[in-house]
């Protein structure tokens, strides 16, 4: 698809970018998608107990059995938007103790650097109104080794890798399935799904495969309320009926079986009460494992599956079809399958063309699609009302009553159903605020209403506190994650007037009226003696500090943060500059531009008093004692970067349209000289007259970029690290209140138990502070232009400007996951499989972060939430018009 002057088309003017304009006053092709979760087990939503055990109170023993309150899950599960009919695969290989019907890992306590999803499964494409999907699900032929699994994590202690599934040998000779797992639509409400299994191993083996159509339960929680029923029809079809839904028709071509049984809890095997026979949510299992036909009905039941039993001799591949759509649907269900999934795929192609137009490497179009399918794949119905979830359900037995003081009590109001962007659907299956505004400006690229829908949810009424905190995430909501969702709302406001050519004013002025009331809860709650100095906590950097920072550093001392203050100037600089864009169109938001003008000054002028240290060229955390003595901690780390975040490049001739604004910023400034001399040349037009304002004077962002391109330090071949490598033979340390406190550089799993040891800031490579840091570099060459140029690496005596230095960081993330000259991906490591099996190597797994000195990902093997940024950086690299001229480091 090109235009008649050969320029590729724009997302929009593809078939996928036309159900995206459609969707805006229609949402229908929106309906179904990926919605269900990868774990809803041991989630905080689910948890009733008394002490707030989530891991516990519902481990993954108890999710075949027991019927869940808020949400589902299952492997490449497909939903409508409430879940009312869920589809999703169950598999057997004939040796399992229970069927694969859901994701297995480790829980916090179990793993010994926390939570681990222990499966092989890869997200593969997709496009946003979901009429095409596909995913991977590698199923090995042996039995699931889950004692083997639990026992070795047991055994190692916190200087030990992770035990994976691939460590176990069960993949080294081939005997595994690849099982792919694909959806189309063909219409919104006419869902098509194609299971693919291939033996991979050198004999022949049996395959069970179980799609499975089932509705959520709504039914058990009061009287009263309605269920729904599906029901055997002819030629192996089942209708679904539901209360909230239109009647719908299930086909299952050529299954051998159509099992039935309900979505309610066993409560006999679980609890040892009510009667052993019956029709509960693990009957498919107790039939098809256990043998017992008594655990199914042939007729009718709320959960169903289609039974597929193969042989598959070595290397074939069978497929098996299936269609869910309106029982009023005319036509044979089957007789155009094939040729729906060939457009849908088709046209999942042509958009993906139209984005990756200026990508020419195909590896970085491998790398950014595989990217953007699991962002896809990992939205999820989030449906948590906290209300109803504190008081329990009127048909169940009441909660312990302590839990009415106990985890988000004070957050009563928050009421959730909506389809989110998840960091990690099985290890983070609820939203995070940073995470989740991160996460909107990739969507930015392909799905910018989506994107605006995210970042206007949580400070919507049901979910912002009405003190005007935003939401962290279900473990404590009353966290304060970084408050980088003005940043998120311009960036993805600029991606959205790139694609459509039109500003979305509406969206602006309706985020900004709201962020600004969170500006104020924070200025009100984090700075605590009203100097402009900020205790944000642990700011979503869990680990990196010498000790907890969301908790009291004791005796009385306030911890000032270099982080938490930096974090604040770059909100007032971001929420600024929307005003100033909104003043244009409406000078009634001229003040607002004002108010936030002089409030990132009067920050700025703290910092430079307050957490700069001169001698080092550095920023620092400071602990200010009650006699007010105050102790810098000169732990080099990524907390003393953020201040290069804080940056906002203003054209003069929009300052030229609102003469008021100007004539207000010239009176603060002469009325206040002590603030102009602090900050960077805010009335000195720079390159392509503009006017710069930030934390930084040219001194300082050289000062700072000296330590982060030192490869002695932050720069590593992948990124910057997190916590300086000088502290890899000499760790840090820091006498306080009686202890000496350390830090050491860990470049890959956490040797800490904060946090529960499942993330590391103190040393890794992490995507989204690197991908802010460079989006500041780009905004200081905006303004200095190509002559401002700063060594790099450092030592190496060489320089360049800023953009370009912009770029190499680019290339370097991008680089974890692309295939080198020698055919392997740093993500991978040493793993022979995953670097040289021809059915491994070309999948590409996102990481929550990786390895300092090899690139080796680690922690959260699917967070395309973060790591999903580098769709975003290869997008931009390519696009660079300076990109070709940039010249290599040494």
């Amino acid at each position: 698809m090109t235009k008649p002057d050969g320029v590729p088309p724009n997302l929009f003017e593809t078939a996928e970018g036309r159900r995206l304009v459609e969707a805006r006053s229609d949402p229908a092709w929106r309906r179904w998608g990926p919605y269900l979760s990868d774990r809803q087990w041991g989630t905080v939503r689910e948890d009733y107990s008394s002490g707030g055990d989530a891991w516990d109170y519902l481990p993954h023993d108890h999710a075949r059995s027991r019927a869940y309150r808020w949400g589902e899950d299952g492997i490449g599960g497909f939903g409508d938007r409430h879940l009312n009919w869920c589809l999703s695969l169950a598999l057997w290989n004939g040796r399992d103790p229970i069927l694969k019907e859901r994701l297995f890992g480790l829980t916090n306590q179990e793993g010994n650097h926390g939570e681990d999803v222990k499966e092989l499964y890869y997200y593969l494409d997709g496009i946003p109104t979901h009429a095409f999907m596909r995913m991977l699900y590698k199923y090995p032929q042996a039995a699931f080794p889950y004692e083997s699994l639990v026992e070795e994590n047991a055994r190692r202690g916190l200087d030990d890798p992770e035990f994976e599934l691939l460590d176990t040998g069960l993949f080294d000779q081939g005997r595994y399935f690849d099982v792919e797992i694909a959806y189309a639509k063909a219409a919104p409400d006419d869902i098509l799904m194609r299971v693919t299994a291939t033996n991979r191993g050198p004999d022949a083996a049996d395959l069970t495969l179980l799609p499975q159509l089932w509705a959520r339960n709504t039914w058990s929680w009061k009287q009263g309320t309605p269920r729904p029923e599906l029901m055997a029809g002819s030629e192996g079809s089942v209708w679904a009926r539901h209360p909230e839904m239109p009647t719908f028709r299930f086909f299952a071509e050529g299954a051998g079986d159509l099992l039935f049984t309900e979505n309610e809890t066993n409560t006999h095997r679980l609890f040892g009460s009510g009667p052993a026979e019956g029709f509960y949510k693990d009957g498919i299992d107790r039939r098809v494992v256990g043998g017992d036909r008594a655990a199914v009905n042939a007729l009718s039941g709320t959960k169903c599956a289609a039974r597929y039993d193969l042989h598959l001799g070595p290397g074939e591949t069978r497929s098996v079809r299936l269609r869910l759509r309106a029982e009023t649907a005319p036509g044979e269900p089957f007789a155009d399958f094939d040729a729906v999934f060939a457009a849908r795929e088709a046209e999942a192609d042509d958009f993906y063309g139209a984005l990756q137009a200026p990508i020419a490497d195909p590896e970085m179009r491998l790398v950014q699609r595989q990217a953007l399918a699991g962002m896809l794949w990992s939205k999820q119905l989030y449906h948590y009302d906290v209300r109803e979830w504190l008081a329990g359900d009127p048909a169940q037995p009441a909660p312990a009553p302590e839990r009415r003081h106990g985890r988000n009590s004070d957050w009563a109001h928050l009421r959730a159903n909506d389809i989110i962007s998840m960091p990690d659907a099985w290890e983070y299956p609820w939203f995070a605020s940073w995470d989740l505004a991160l996460q909107a400006i990739v969507f930015g690229l392909i799905d910018p209403d989506f994107a605006k829908n995210q970042l206007l949810l949580l400070v919507d009424e049901a979910y912002t506190h009405p003190n005007a905190a935003l939401p962290a995430y279900e473990w404590g909501f009353g966290d304060a994650n970084p408050p980088v969702h003005a940043l998120a709302a311009w960036r993805v406001f600029e991606l959205d007037r790139a694609l459509t050519g039109e500003p979305d004013h509406a969206f602006l002025k309706r985020i900004f009226n709201k962020l600004t009331l969170n500006f104020t809860w924070w200025v009100n709650r984090k700075d605590s003696d009203d100097r402009n100095l900020f205790q944000g906590g642990f700011l979503g950097l869990d680990n990196i500090g010498i000790f907890d920072r969301s908790k009291p550093v004791g005796d009385g001392a306030t911890l000032t943060q270099s982080d938490a203050t930096a974090w604040m100037a770059t909100y007032a600089l971001n929420l600024m500059r929307i005003a100033i864009e909104l003043a244009l169109d409406d000078p009634t938001f001229e003040d607002m531009a004002e108010k936030f003008f002089e409030h990132f000054l009067l920050i700025a002028g703290a910092t430079g008093a307050g957490v700069w240290d001169e001698p080092d060229g550095f920023f620092y955390d400071v602990i200010e004692t009650r006699d007010g003595q105050r102790l810098p901690i000169r732990a080099r780390t990524m907390v003393g970067l953020i201040p290069i975040f804080a940056v906002a490049v203003i054209n003069e001739c929009d300052l030229a349209r609102l003469p008021s604004l100007r004539s207000r910023m010239v009176f603060f400034l002469k009325n206040r000289p002590d603030l102009a001399t602090l900050v960077s040349r805010w009335n000195e037009p720079g390159e392509g007259q503009t006017a710069l304002l930030s934390l930084l004077r040219g001194h300082r962002l050289k000062a700072l970029l000296h330590r982060a391109l030192d490869p002695n330090e932050f720069l590593s071949d992948y990124g910057l690290r997190a916590v300086s490598r000088v502290y890899a033979d000499e760790p840090f340390c820091f006498a306080w209140n009686g202890r000496d406190l350390g830090l050491a550089y860990e470049p890959a799993e956490s040797r800490s138990r904060l946090f529960g040891g499942n993330s590391n800031w103190r040393g890794p490579v992490w995507m989204p502070v690197n991908y802010l840091l460079i989006a500041g570099l780009n905004r200081f060459h905006d303004y200095y232009g190509p002559d401002f140029r700063v060594e790099a690496p450092t030592g190496s005596g060489r320089t360049y400007a800023l953009r370009e230095i912009a770029a190499h960081l680019s290339r370097r993330l991008i680089s974890l996951s692309t295939r080198r000259p020698d055919g392997r991906r740093p993500v991978y490591g040493d793993s022979r499989i995953e670097q040289e099996d021809p059915h491994f190597r070309d999948l590409v797994l996102f990481y929550e972060y990786y390895h300092g000195d090899s690139g080796r990902g680690v922690g959260a093997s699917h967070q395309t939430g973060w790591s999903g940024l580098v769709a975003l950086l290869i997008q931009e690299v390519a696009t660079a018009a300076a990109e070709a001229q940039t010249p290599p480091w040494p």
